[in-house]
């Protein structure tokens, strides 16, 4: 008689309660993120929510560092034993809007909200070190907690990896992971993709100047508004005759001014944007591409202009290894039905992206929908009425746990 020539394997034992663990601190896990999303503040400076982070962890066994050209804060959990180190990340930071939620707890500050769910990722850590302190015993090596200010625009993550964030451990971080919370997938899933998950992120401003006059005699002006109107038209034919559908990219013109009255032919017009793409290679051409359309245009219609492109984030790319091990751990700690990889990478941008430049790591989605409504009709990321299940909370602490806990075996 013979049997199968594969079996199942027997669940990882250090594993088991892991989600009951993180559930078992969900009173916790809530009060932080209530406490922060009452009061969210903006940018790279972030000094109540330091003061938050540091009083949920003052009592955990680890080797706290500030940072000094922002308030983030870097915590360093040393395993019973030596190995390398792993780093967990969170962003700190709120979007400069009102709020319109309703919740109890909404914030107390005009003109500020924690709309894309940093307070999430913030007492999702801050949980995942409290329940990772107990589990010392089974670690070989470090994890590194890294709270980080200023994801929305401030390149946050540039100013901790400048002051040393990569190296807290003593040695170079060998794995990183990084959450984030998603109102438009169903609640607890873990969601991610090998290769790129996320886009660059560049602006681009172009002045256009001609020579004013009066708006009935447009012969005797350079008119610089049929200039801009033209190449607004010219940067989106751009996009799909010179970029290739395989490797693609988004260009969006998202505002144009000019002039001040109806009867008076404007000196100068401005556009200003975005663009996205998914690889350097696309990156780049785009840039030298608006530069020729540009130009090409403003010179057909007898005006100077002046593109300028300000960098941003550049593309989050996951290590395939590092992505599938996710999506592994998220199978056998949160089941199956929660672990699901992305098809398609999502053209908003990240600045984790620049830990996945220098260390092999994985960024991922946690779903979030409210149990009210679906993912299609839930209120999204960024919205001034989005909502997040807290429940889901659970299951990315016990996934921050899971990387460690995987890595440092």
């Amino acid at each position: 008689m013979t049997g199968p020539t594969e079996l199942p394997s027997l669940p990882d034992a250090r594993f088991a309660g892991l989600r009951a663990e993180a559930e078992a601190l969900q009173p916790t896990t809530i009060a932080l993120r209530r406490r922060l999303h009452r009061h969210p503040e903006i940018g790279l400076s972030l000094p109540r929510s330091q003061e938050a982070v540091l009083a949920a962890i003052d009592d955990l066994p680890l080797e706290i560092t500030r940072g000094r050209s922002t308030t983030s804060v870097t915590a360093v959990l040393r395993g019973a034993r030596p190995g390398p180190a792993v780093l967990l990340r969170g962003d700190m930071d709120a979007l400069p809007m009102p709020e319109d939620t309703g919740a109890e707890f909404a914030s107390e500050v005009a003109g500020a909200m924690h709309a894309c769910g940093h307070d999430t990722h913030v007492a999702m850590l801050a949980s995942a070190a409290r329940l990772l302190a107990g589990h010392t015993e089974e670690l070989a090596g470090s994890v590194v907690f890294m709270f980080q200010p200023g994801e929305e625009g401030y390149h946050g993550a540039r100013h901790m990896i400048h002051e040393g964030v990569l190296d807290a451990a003593g040695s170079r971080v060998e794995r990183a992971l990084g959450l984030h919370i998603f109102a438009n997938l169903p609640s607890g899933r873990i969601a991610t993709r090998p290769g790129p998950i996320m886009a660059s992120a560049d602006s681009f401003h172009v002045k256009v100047t001609g020579r004013g006059g009066h708006g009935s005699m447009p012969q005797n002006a350079v008119d610089p508004v049929p200039a801009a109107a033209a190449m607004v038209g010219a940067l989106q034919t751009m996009i799909t005759r010179r970029i290739g559908v395989f490797d693609p990219a988004v260009l969006s013109v998202t505002r144009i001014e000019a002039g001040t009255t109806t009867n008076v032919i404007p000196e100068t017009a401005v556009l200003e944007g975005t663009i996205r793409t998914l690889s350097e290679r696309t990156r780049s051409l785009v840039h030298a591409e608006l530069h020729k359309v540009c130009e090409g245009v403003a010179a057909a219609h007898g005006c100077r202009v002046l593109p300028d492109i300000e960098p941003g984030y550049p593309t989050t790319v996951n290590d395939a290894e590092e992505a599938s091990r996710v999506l592994a751990l998220a199978g056998e700690v949160l089941g199956a039905d929660n672990a699901v990889e992305m098809p398609d990478p999502i053209m908003g941008a990240e600045d984790f992206s620049y830990v996945l430049q220098r260390v092999p790591g994985a960024f991922a989605f946690l779903g979030a929908c409210p149990p009210d409504t679906t993912p299609d009709e839930a209120a999204p990321n960024h919205s001034n009425r989005v909502h997040y299940d807290e429940a889901a909370m659970a299951n990315g602490v016990a996934m921050y746990a899971a990387f460690a806990l995987d890595a440092l075996r």
